[in-house]
């Protein structure tokens, strides 16, 4: 089999690049030779992956973290989907490991590399407006979500920009720090076409394939990557204290009874503003805002793990 590996080594706050020459060993003993490309800046990992799809490379594994496995799932879906998604998370969020479980070990993502074992997955494709006012489109593999995550996605990747180390309690502090700067928006959220609109002031709105984003808040609790649905949570504006008190409900999924929450299952969604349009956040980048539109592709990618 045909082995690449797309390298993001600032990842993590360049523990990546620290702990690549030891991930290197590993991975070559488990797979054998391997073709590898760095990433050098926003945009390149969809590029090298989907250059190294049409290469024929079979299996491309994402090295780095959410945002560079999202990029990578873009660009092997680009080149037709055809190859494998293996990854080794060494990034802030470790979101995608968490949903798809392969653990939080380097030893448990080489052992799931390494295995042979593949499952298929769910994949969402999301059409936005992107920074510059053009449409855009990419493919997601967790969650695409709207409001709050947006500029809470963009401060976490500006520290990260900087060469600091970024974990869990950078998330929350960050989270917390735009959650007090924030003004709730206006949406309408179509799910399937109509089969059920709702219109709402909301701090979030989250498309979800996986169950994890923010850096271990478990948004959809009940999601599934392989179930054919994803799974849409609306947490609805409310004084910035109570949003603050409730933030803690989002690490263990007891936020699904909260009286602000609603959670519906859909396979295509629509999710427009009704005032100020709402930062994207995709697989932990921040490329734009709404209008935008999410549909599901059932069983659209192999994943070793």
């Amino acid at each position: 089999m045909k082995v690449g590996v797309v390298l993001n080594p600032v990842a993590g706050g360049g523990r990546m690049a620290t702990r690549w020459p030891t991930l290197a060993a590993a991975l070559e003993r488990g797979v054998g030779p391997f073709e590898l490309a760095r990433t050098t800046g926003p945009g390149d990992a969809a590029t090298l992956a989907q250059a190294m799809a049409l290469r024929g490379v079979e299996l491309v594994v994402a090295a780095g973290g959410d945002g560079t496995i999202g990029a990578v799932v873009d660009g092997l879906l680009n080149a037709g989907g055809a190859a494998q998604l293996g990854v080794l998370p060494v990034g802030t969020g470790g979101d995608f490991a968490r949903s798809i479980e392969i653990g939080a070990t380097d030893d448990a993502a080489l052992g799931a590399l390494c295995s042979g074992r593949t499952r298929r997955i769910d994949v969402g494709r999301i059409g936005f407006v992107a920074d510059d006012g053009r449409p855009s489109a990419r493919y997601f593999v967790n969650i695409a979500s709207l409001g709050l995550s947006g500029p809470t996605d963009r401060a976490v990747n500006a520290v990260k920009q900087r060469g600091r180390a970024a974990g869990q309690s950078v998330f929350l502090y960050h989270t917390l720090r735009e959650l007090w700067r924030y003004r709730p928006q206006l949406v309408r959220v179509v799910l399937d076409d109509g089969a059920k609109v709702i219109e709402a002031r909301i701090a979030v709105v989250a498309v979800a394939n996986g169950r994890y984003f923010g850096g271990g808040m478990m948004i959809a609790p009940d999601a599934a990557l392989n179930d054919g649905w994803f799974d849409v949570v609306i947490f609805r504006a409310a004084s910035k204290l109570r949003l603050i008190a409730d933030l803690r409900l989002l690490y263990s999924g007891a936020h699904r009874t909260h009286p602000l929450v609603s959670i519906d299952r859909a396979r295509h969604v629509e999710v427009e503003p009704l005032g100020d349009p709402a930062l994207l956040d995709i697989d932990g980048e921040s490329p734009g805002r709404i209008p935008a539109t999410f549909a599901l592709l059932p069983d659209a990618l192999t994943v070793r793990a």
